[in-house]
């Protein structure tokens, strides 16, 4: 149950900061998806069942405030998650650069899906100038967040794990 309000309370941190912090720091229009960051974190970090409850009430978080219909980004969230999860054995704490990549090609598929049934169903066919002007720059700022955000991720992980493995014995 601590485990489960302290990564809400992460996610609403993480929300609060993409939509009201951010938007004042935005570089060329461009504000960092800060709400992947726990989201491929605690996949890597805790298995894919985790990273798709983490997902899920990230994505559902902007469906409720920024979505014309609730279901899609908690959708394409959870989903990233999971495919996070897959990363769990392969994942060591300490390495930073595992999850920098996870958090660039995170955020490239989920420009590229929010593009497609955005804007290209819509025959708007500039992709060009999407990936230049919105998908890059803002790939990189989150690479760049997931270097100041993962770490207390992971402080905030082990104390968890110690609070749970104390609890047990």
């Amino acid at each position: 149950m601590r485990r489960f309000i302290i990564q809400l309370l992460i996610i609403l941190i993480c929300f609060l900061l993409q939509t009201s912090l951010f938007r004042y720091l935005d570089l060329a229009d461009i504000v960092p998806n800060l709400l992947l960051i726990p989201t491929m974190s605690f996949g890597m970090m805790r298995g894919r069942k985790e990273g798709m409850l983490v997902g899920f009430f990230s994505g559902l978080l902007l469906d409720l405030f920024y979505g014309s219909m609730i279901g899609p980004y908690a959708l394409l969230y959870m989903y990233l998650g999971y495919i996070n999860g897959f990363f769990h054995r392969v994942y060591y704490m300490e390495d930073i650069l595992l999850p920098m990549l996870m958090a660039g090609a995170n955020d490239l598929v989920y420009n590229i899906i929010v593009y497609i049934f955005a804007y290209l169903l819509r025959n708007r066919l500039d992709i060009g100038f999407y990936v230049i002007h919105v998908i890059l720059p803002e790939m990189v700022y989150t690479m760049i967040m997931t270097l100041f955000i993962y770490k207390p991720l992971v402080r905030i992980n082990r104390w968890l794990k110690q609070k749970e493995e104390g609890s047990e014995g």
